[in-house]
């Protein structure tokens, strides 16, 4: 056994740090705290060809592995959530494109992505279908060539910024459940699609989608009608792993700042790094990161390496490295006192966004049912 990233994985890791903090970490603070997209951030992305590593070589990339893209999320998330949302969710959106357009669609939306002209969008949920995503009330009728929409979504990542969007409406309404559902490709300015901003407790461009007899040309269909579901599970399937990697850059910077702050922070008489109440916060939270990044790279390893279908252990990771996350920040923020819940603090930024891991791609709920199901199949 090898736990060691190897010679092209470490330069990766080492390639991504140095720009995150020489060029993201002057901006940090600044970009993090937008509702909208940061134009400027996408284009470091590409230009550090971060995005090239989400497309297959024959369309201007480098080819996607669960373990890059792990790799790549902790290293942004660690400086950046902003910089990390853009690139899981133009993830979201290659991934199925890849995985099931036709070599037409292909070669019309992957080397945009790979050169960062566009952003892509990843819309599933729905007002009444967020876990229970086979509720899902968008309808899509064949009307000739075009496939008209009908209906709504929400919480979608970058939704009301992006060029390109996978969507899913069931195609067939005499289905029930995750039957009759299928994919779509949409893009911005078709006739009756509109995107509008939402607002959560932490900063996150995301928003609400509209489909008002969206008329989708019949070739933008993605993958097989009726197999929507399909493309929707195998691409959270693949990725959210890497939602735990991301939950594990920004539990690494929470205890970073904690033990920064432990060793300068006086109070009666010595730095309180030197109470044992401190230490012992500061040894478990090592403890549980060390231990969730063993768990998303034990799964990235099984998905590039051994198996196609890593649903138990990408849900393993998850789940253990967003909860962990959660109670790391919280006790990051503890160690600072009063000045861990001032406006601005990185250890107070990092504490609204860390809540919002542990809801999308799958609650820690949902990813209880997934680990659950597995064992007893």
């Amino acid at each position: 056994m090898d736990f060691r990233f190897n010679e092209e994985q470490e330069m990766l890791r080492a390639r991504v740090r140095k720009f995150a903090e020489s060029k993201l970490a002057p901006i940090a603070a600044e970009v993090d705290e937008l509702d909208e997209v940061s134009w400027d951030v996408a284009k470091m992305l590409a230009e550090q060809e971060l995005f090239s590593l989400l497309v297959p070589v024959e369309y201007g990339g480098i080819g996607m592995k669960s373990t890059r893209n792990c790799i790549v999320r902790e290293e942004l998330s660690r400086i950046s959530t902003h910089a990390d949302l853009l690139f899981a969710e133009m993830a979201l959106c290659a991934f199925p494109i890849t995985t099931y357009g036709t070599p037409a669609q292909k070669q019309k939306y992957l080397p945009p992505f790979a050169r960062g002209q566009t952003l892509g969008s990843f819309a599933l949920t729905e007002p009444d279908a967020g876990s229970d995503v086979a509720n899902m009330k968008m309808t899509a009728r064949l009307d000739g060539n075009h496939y008209v929409l009908n209906g709504g979504k929400c919480f979608a990542s970058v939704g009301p910024f992006a060029q390109t969007y996978v969507t899913f409406a069931r195609t067939d309404p005499t289905q029930t459940g995750s039957r009759g559902i299928s994919a779509f490709i949409v893009e911005k300015g078709m006739p009756g699609f509109e995107g509008k901003p939402m607002k959560l407790m932490g900063p996150h461009p995301i928003g609400e989608l509209t489909f008002t007899d969206c008329r989708v040309p019949k070739e933008n269909l993605l993958g097989e009608a009726g197999r929507g579901m399909r493309v929707a599970l195998s691409t959270l399937d693949f990725l959210r792993m890497s939602v735990g990697a991301s939950a594990v850059g920004i539990a690494q910077r929470a205890f970073e700042e904690a033990v920064s702050y432990a060793k300068k922070r006086v109070a009666f008489g010595a730095p309180i790094a030197a109470l044992q109440a401190v230490q012992f916060k500061l040894a478990d939270m090592a403890v549980q990161i060390d231990a969730a990044r063993l768990l998303v790279y034990r799964a990235a390893w099984l998905r590039d390496e051994v198996q196609e279908r890593v649903g138990r252990e990408s849900a393993i990771a998850k789940l253990f490295a967003t909860e962990m996350a959660w109670r790391v920040v919280d006790e990051a923020l503890q160690i600072h006192g009063g000045y861990g819940v001032v406006r601005g603090m990185p250890v107070e930024r990092l504490y609204r966004a860390v809540r919002q891991p542990r809801v999308y791609e799958g609650t820690s709920e949902i990813q209880r049912v997934v680990i659950a199901r597995s064992i007893l199949e």
